[in-house]
């Protein structure tokens, strides 16, 4: 993954945020599950910082959003405690796999800090082409 993508990402994902009204740490991460880029947006509490690094891991790793990798790591899903593998995962949604236009796994983006539900929001905002 190119900086410069990384950098749009960072930049769609904390438009949105502020839209929202809300504060987050965003983290992006490459195909190979290593950070490109990260912002911690004011009055993010610290430790979301370590969850959207988290969801962005989970993510690649898996190859899937952080919101279905949670489907089957619940208790009673297929694969329960499958987030303490890799070095600890994150089993709920703020994590999106990043694709390439041939559908090839590009990275990921994890946000935290809002609720889940903004978190999702944010994070495919940020993977959305610009209107």
């Amino acid at each position: 993954m190119q900086l410069s993508h990384a950098m749009s990402l960072l930049d769609a994902a904390r438009s949105e945020a502020a839209r929202l009204g809300v504060t987050v740490s965003i983290s992006i991460m490459d195909a190979a599950a290593w950070p490109v880029a990260f912002i911690r947006m004011d009055g993010c509490p610290l430790g979301a910082i370590e969850v959207s690094q988290k969801k962005a891991r989970t993510a690649v790793l898996f190859q899937m959003d952080s919101a279905v990798f949670a489907t089957i790591a619940q208790p009673g899903g297929a694969a329960y405690s499958l987030e303490n593998t890799n070095g600890g995962l994150t089993s709920f949604g703020g994590g999106v796999v990043l694709k390439g236009a041939d559908g090839s796994v590009l990275g990921a983006i994890g946000v935290s800090g809002a609720s889940t539900e903004d978190d999702i929001a944010i994070a495919r905002a940020a993977t959305q082409p610009a209107a």
